[in-house]
């Protein structure tokens, strides 16, 4: 049987480091190891970026990208959808699947449309529940949901990464239970794993990798450090990702922390791992009560593959996940109970008579990652569903 011809539509994608881009990465090597013909369409990722070749073709093209080298907002979408919009008239394909934003969604649709062909969403998170928190008029966060239902509705599939975002979907959206598959998140346990080489500034350090956004409030460890130095003042905190928020952060950092925050920018994920392997703890949180309290960050991943606890500040899905998997703590927003779990994260660190127990943790830790967090099993599952239920 000629392999079904699968195309994958992203503004993101790997070596570009984001949750998104290693999971599509996933799912395109899921499908070529069941012998689909696999084909990416996505953007040229930042200068200077090393680009690893793939064992099928991806095709990339410049696109506008905002100060931070984010394809982020609707004029940076424009200028990728509507060349994808052309390229998938042109190709030949049996399936496109289709990453966020909605604008993207409403190309593939519309090419779609036209072609007589299905298409499957991948909706790892509600874009319009997002833009609640961002800066943008309300004109453009209703278009936002239109078109977010639009495209969730019209597909002939939609993949999610947990059951609690796939019901806020079918809520926002009103999408038919029936035709979401959830393919659990997760990380690259080759890359992130507890054994290899390990960052050591000469202090104690906490890691935040990741998007800092509006709706996840990383500011909170900032507030909460100047506490933390009075019980440990040579604690530090580094950053490593960018986001919309990143301003805020910086200034709060400067004017409460001045020289105890490092805001490293995008580093390869191998890198990521190294300061996540030595890092006292890794910091996760999203803003509670905003509708986003279903979100399952890949961070609480990448630091329990590495061996290495979470504080989390949040509640939902997120919160039980660390709580109930012993793989670090979960408190609320808000920077006292924060700084209380970050100095007891330290206190624990530097007492010798815990390092037997702490190695033991940590092995604890990344077993469960290596079961239950696995990327690449996540990206076999989505492509077993879309090749048995799309046909030739």
């Amino acid at each position: 049987m000629t392999p079904r011809r699968v195309v994958i539509v992203s503004r993101i994608f790997a070596p570009e480091p984001a949750a998104a881009s290693f999971r599509l990465r996933a799912l395109a090597r899921g499908l070529t190891e069941q012998g689909a013909q696999v084909r990416v369409l996505t953007t040229r990722p930042p200068a200077g970026t090393e680009i690893e070749p793939e064992p099928y073709p991806v095709r990339r093209w410049p696109v506008l990208r905002d100060r931070f080298d984010y394809v982020r907002g609707i004029v940076q979408y424009l200028s990728f959808d509507v060349p994808v919009f052309f390229r998938l008239l042109l190709t030949r394909a049996d399936l496109v699947v289709s990453e966020p934003p909605p604008t993207t969604g409403m190309a593939v649709l519309a090419a779609s449309a036209l072609r007589g062909r299905p298409y499957v969403w991948y909706a790892p998170d509600i874009w319009t529940t997002a833009a609640e928190k961002m800066d943008v008029s309300p004109l453009v966060k209703r278009a936002m949901r239109v078109m977010e239902t639009l495209a969730a509705r019209r597909a002939a599939g939609v993949l999610t990464v947990s059951e609690a975002m796939g019901r806020e979907l079918q809520s926002v959206t009103g999408v038919a239970w029936e035709k979401v598959l959830v393919a659990e998140n997760g990380i690259d346990t080759d890359v992130f794993r507890p054994d290899g080489p390990v960052a050591d500034p000469g202090a104690p350090y906490f890691v935040y990798a990741g998007s800092m956004s509006e709706w996840q409030g990383a500011d909170v460890f900032v507030r909460a450090l100047p506490r933390v130095l009075r019980a440990h003042p040579d604690a530090q905190l580094r950053f490593f990702g960018r986001g919309s928020d990143i301003d805020r952060v910086e200034e709060i950092a400067a004017r409460t922390a001045p020289g105890h925050v490092v805001f490293e920018g995008l580093r390869p994920a191998a890198e990521t791992a190294e300061w996540t392997r030595g890092a006292v703890a890794a910091l996760g949180a999203v803003l509670p009560n905003i509708g986003y309290d279903f979100t399952k960050p890949t961070k609480i991943y990448a630091a329990a593959a590495c061996g290495t606890p979470v504080v989390y500040a949040g509640t939902g899905v997120a919160a039980e996940l660390v709580e109930d998997n012993g793989l670090g703590a979960a408190v609320d927003h808000d920077a006292d109970a924060v700084a209380e779990a970050m100095i007891a994260a330290l206190d624990r660190r530097r007492d010798p008579a815990l390092a037997e127990e702490n190695d033991r943790l940590r092995r604890r830790r990344a077993d469960w990652a290596a079961r239950n967090a696995s990327l690449a099993a996540s990206g076999r599952l989505a492509a077993g569903w879309l090749l048995q239920g799309f046909p030739d």
